[in-house]
């Protein structure tokens, strides 16, 4: 029996207290965000196998299997190549590389953010038994998109190899009142930096909209929902020189109609990837944004580290 006075304190109050997110400020630092990122490079072959068995489960008894991720890429790029070719009355022959490419870049761009949202979601399990830095699960996301954008790429040079003599011809047109393009030569070379900085920044993408999302569980939705705008508001099936055609009346075309395009941080992405891959110009205002977006991006996600990596594991 309790003596006089004294307060007993419930075992349900206990386990809550038991389960509560760290509150003190040892564990919000950005020494140990920092740690965690890595930490989390270093271990690259656990997420470097996570993200090979993602792969594997995911095409488990399929008779092509990965392969069916090169030829939904083909069916679709052939179909809707043909298509806009005929509305915008352009050269197939440089009209459906030019849709190819974007599609692949457009995908793994997309998959980065959507999948991204979900990466320590759909991660939960391992997180709550694994000591592993979170950013082992983003990494792995980046790495399982990066594998399937391998696989896409056979389309590309099925491609390539079919329109060569197009598209290493320098001077090509794409679509009427376009300009000339040099075709493709050795700046094809800067495809290999390109995809490189998209990946890095696909993985501040992942680990920052994977910790809003993984305390805010409507913004994977409203991902999926703005995609579809995002894909038609990107120069992915039209090209910024549908943009500069005169208009109907025979007058120039308004100056802003170009910023439709400059304005859209996802096009500069594409583009950066894309020009090299198909012989197009290369500016390097795209390389400028990108890389201004990746130190942008990279900082945020280290200040969502340092305020919420200690809450992502009681918030899954």
């Amino acid at each position: 029996m309790p003596p006089v006075g004294s307060i007993t304190v419930p075992a349900t109050a206990t386990a809550e207290q038991e389960q509560a997110p760290p509150t003190h400020k040892a564990s919000r630092s950005f020494g140990k965000a920092w740690d965690d990122i890595r930490e989390g490079f270093s271990q690259r072959e656990l997420w470097g196998h996570l993200g090979w068995q993602d792969i594997k489960q995911r095409y488990r008894r399929s008779v092509i299997g990965p392969l069916w991720i090169t030829l939904s890429m083909a069916v679709t790029a052939a179909g809707l190549g043909l298509l806009y070719s005929t509305l915008f009355n352009a050269d197939i022959r440089t009209f459906l590389p030019y849709i190819t490419v974007g599609f692949i870049v457009w995908n793994f761009m997309l998959g980065c953010l959507t999948e991204g949202t979900d990466t320590f979601i759909a991660n939960s399990g391992l997180i709550k038994h694994l000591p592993a830095p979170i950013t082992v699960y983003a990494l792995r996301t980046v790495w399982r998109l990066t594998l399937m954008f391998a696989h896409n790429l056979l389309v590309y040079f099925v491609i390539v190899a079919i329109f060569w003599v197009d598209l290493s011809r320098p001077g090509y047109v794409m679509t009427p009142n376009g300009s000339g393009q040099p075709g493709i030569d050795a700046t094809i070379l800067l495809a290999i930096p390109a995809f490189v900085l998209l990946a890095i920044n696909g993985g501040w993408v992942a680990i920052l909209f994977g910790i809003i999302s993984t305390r805010y569980r409507d913004i994977p939705p409203v991902i999926v929902s703005l995609s579809q705008l995002m894909f038609f508001m990107t120069p992915i099936v039209w090209t910024t020189d549908d943009l500069t055609r005169l208009t109907p009346n025979g007058g120039e075309p308004p100056a802003w109609r170009i910023l439709v395009a400059e304005l859209n941080p996802l096009y500069h992405y594409v583009q950066l990837l894309r020009a090299p891959l198909i012989g197009n110009t290369q500016s390097w205002h795209h390389w400028a944004v990108v890389g201004a977006l990746t130190v942008v991006g990279w900082s945020l996600a280290l200040l969502a580290m340092r305020n919420y990596r200690s809450r992502v594991s009681y918030w899954v």
